[in-house]
């Protein structure tokens, strides 16, 4: 019997990008071998044809490349909510990672790394993106906090004066995670469940840098305390939230 995830595999489509050219024929014949539809390019050049011309569900994207870097380019596809990307790169640091996530990025994978790893995190990866796509109704998407909106079906928050607040696909998971659970601490591990599927040896830094983020972007353009960190526990969206 076909299973859900197979279903999805044979819809999905892929990009790797990547200067070297052995590495990149080996990712992308492993995926094409678990039923992805996979494209290559060598650089962000040919990636954004790739991307104009078939745009794909999922990027894997190396840092170190010739002329424009992964990180550029991964900063570029988050503020333009594009595809799904996984970082890959030589760079394995937690600073390397945290920056990764940070410039937008939906996971990031140092290298050498497993292929049945890397094929677990595309899975994951396409599995949020696709539930947030279809995650909530019209009538249910929108919130309002100390006079703020956030719309989650078109992925909008307006600050109390209307401004649109560009946030990070992290940032966002975020912060739909503290208006869903208003005045409540929330635990690090509640939160990486929500923002980044619970890949705590990864993210358990970049979550407080993310947060920090988040509360950076608020607390600009609001009087009053809006995200605390409650010692030893976590964090908490201190407003009371209404749903319209």
């Amino acid at each position: 019997m076909e299973t859900a995830a197979a279903r999805m595999d044979l819809t999905s489509r892929i990009l790797v990008v990547d200067d070297d050219p052995d590495l990149r024929r080996l990712i992308a014949d492993f995926l094409a071998g678990h039923g992805y539809r996979v494209a290559v390019a060598e650089n962000v050049a040919a990636m954004q044809r790739e991307i104009d011309r078939a745009p794909p569900d999922l990027v894997i994207l190396d840092v170190m490349m010739p002329g424009e870097d992964g990180l550029s380019a991964a900063r570029r596809l988050a503020a333009e909510r594009g595809p799904a990307v996984i970082m890959l790169s030589a760079l394995g640091s937690d600073t390397d990672r945290i920056v990764g996530l940070e410039v937008g990025a939906d996971d990031y994978l140092a290298k050498p790394c497993n292929p049945r790893e890397l094929l677990a995190r595309v899975r994951a990866v396409l599995r949020r993106r696709q539930a947030a796509e279809q995650d909530g109704t019209p009538e249910r998407s929108l919130y309002e906090f100390a006079g703020w909106r956030l719309d989650l079906q078109r992925r909008d928050l307006r600050d109390p004066g209307g401004v649109f607040i560009d946030l990070s696909d992290g940032e966002f998971a975020l912060l739909r995670c503290f208006v869903e659970h208003p005045q409540r601490v929330l635990s690090r591990d509640q939160l990486l469940d929500q923002a980044h599927g619970g890949n705590r040896e990864i993210y358990d830094r970049a979550v407080d840098s993310q947060v920090s983020r988040l509360r950076r972007k608020l607390n600009d353009r609001s009087p009053e305390e809006l995200i605390r960190t409650v010692r030893n526990e976590g964090y908490m969206l201190l407003p009371s939230v209404r749903r319209l």
